[in-house]
Parts: structure tokens; C-alpha cells; sequence
């Protein structure tokens, strides 16, 4: 055999070798992403101020158990057995939980809300402020927020919003109570097995508010809790030289309340 057979072989033996590699590292992280931890990019403001556009986080999806809607990856499902429900669940969605779920009525995008109204609840949006089972969640007024968008500053109101478990979380408006055109919706009645959610830029968020293009949210459609931002940019990805100006440092590794 000569010595040129050998070299192309050696040569061969070490591509080979490198693709398996690349093989098990693509496998490892197709298992942690559609078992463990998924992480998302948040593409709009609806989430503002919890979530800003350009946060990247990570998706839990132990805590609820798993579905078929669980093993996911980018927009590929993994082709398993029906579940009938829920698997290994640790606890069910609460109020106040910020959850990924694929909307079947936009295509099954995956969206990014907080959970408002539990399953039997009767939820009603009076004059911009939420109501639960004929109950006014409190609201405290926590000043002004500004948004950077187009260029120019918007300035909105924020606000902390307590909801009938106990659990705190901060939204904005833009418009005044009463003149927004979410302001008046309602009232809704969930059914059993779903959720009524809801954004926290609450002018300008397509949630369960609006039924025909999301409603109420099945259980088995949510894929998991948003749990932590790790990474945070206010640029796009191909503005090369932004990138290091552009980060939010003070976002990365912070918990999503």
C-alpha cells in the first residue's frame, strides 16, 4: 500500500471521527433542549418590562411535566406516541407564572405571556383593570417607564398588579385606564384544563383577550415556565460591531418574575 493510501485514509479516519463528534454534541443538546432547558429569543415588547426584546432565555420544561408540545426544537416536533396528559409533573401552572406555549390559531408560534385566570375562573377587564371572579386585582401606581421605540422615547405608566393567590408582578400602560383597546374585554369563564394569560405591556399585547387569534390556552399546548434571562442585546445579530455596546449585562443570568 503506499504511502499516499495511508495519509488519505488517516485524513479520513480524521473527519470521521470530528463528524461523530459533532453528531454526539448536536444529539446532547437536541436532549437537554426538548427534555431540560429550550431557550428562546424574545422577538417582541409584549412582555415589557419582565422581558425586553433581545433577552434570551431559558425555557423550564420539568416543572410542568411533559406533552407532546414539550419535544420541540426550533419549529421541528419530534414525532412521539399521543400523550393522553401530562407526564412527571412536578406542579401545575400558577397565577403570576410566565409560560411558553405554541398557539395553535397563529400558525403554532410559540408565545410568551403570564398566567392571570386559572382554570374555572371568570376573568373581566374593566377600564383596564383586571377582574377575577368579580373581584379587582389591586394596583399600585409605580411611575414612569420609557421605551425606546422607532428612535424616539415612549413614556408609559407602571404599575404592580396583585393577583388573588398573592403573587406580585409589574406591568406598563401606555394609554390611560378606560382608553386602551384591551380595556374593556369580557367577562371570560376558562374552561376546565386551561389558562386565560396576558401580557405585561398591556396595550400592546395579542393575548388571551383577544379569542380569535389566542383564548384561552390548553395545558397541553404550554411548553414549559420561563425561568432565567442568560443573555441580553439591544442589537440584531449580523450588527457585528454593536454587539458589545449593545449588551444588557445587568439582565444576564436574572431570574423572571
Amino acid at each position: 500500500m503506499s504511502k499516499s493510501n495511508n495519509e488519505n485514509k488517516s485524513i479520513g479516519k480524521e473527519i470521521w471521527s470530528g463528524t461523530k463528534d459533532l453528531i454526539k454534541v448536536f444529539l446532547c443538546f437536541g436532549v437537554i433542549t426538548s427534555v431540560l432547558y429550550q431557550p428562546f429569543k424574545i422577538p417582541s415588547g409584549s412582555m415589557i418590562p419582565t422581558l425586553l426584546v433581545g433577552d434570551f432565555l431559558l425555557c423550564d420544561k420539568f416543572t410542568y411535566g411533559y406533552t407532546n408540545d414539550s419535544f420541540r426544537m426550533w419549529q421541528f416536533t419530534f414525532p412521539l406516541p399521543k400523550f393522553k396528559s401530562r407526564v412527571m409533573a412536578s406542579r401545575a401552572p400558577q397565577q403570576g407564572d410566565v409560560i411558553v406555549f405554541r398557539n395553535p390559531k397563529d400558525g403554532d408560534k410559540n408565545y410568551i405571556k403570564r398566567i392571570i385566570g386559572m382554570p374555572g375562573d371568570k376573568v373581566q377587564v374593566i377600564n383596564g383593570v383586571v377582574n377575577i371572579n368579580d373581584k379587582p386585582c389591586k394596583i399600585t401606581e409605580e411611575g414612569s417607564y420609557s421605551i425606546m421605540d422607532r428612535g424616539n422615547y415612549d413614556t408609559y405608566t407602571k404599575y404592580t398588579e396583585e393577583l388573588p393567590n398573592g403573587y406580585k408582578h409589574t406591568f406598563i400602560k401606555k394609554f390611560p385606564f378606560g382608553q386602551g383597546g384591551l380595556d374593556n374585554v369580557g367577562p371570560f369563564t376558562v374552561p376546565e384544563g386551561h389558562y386565560f394569560a396576558m401580557g405585561d405591556n398591556r396595550d400592546n399585547s395579542q393575548d388571551s383577550r383577544v379569542m380569535e387569534y389566542v383564548g384561552f390556552i390548553p395545558l397541553e399546548r404550554i411548553m414549559g415556565k420561563a425561568k432565567w434571562i442568560f443573555f441580553s442585546t439591544s442589537c440584531e445579530w449580523y450588527q457585528v460591531f454593536k454587539w458589545f455596546f449593545s449588551m444588557r449585562f445587568e439582565r444576564f443570568f436574572t431570574s423572571i418574575l
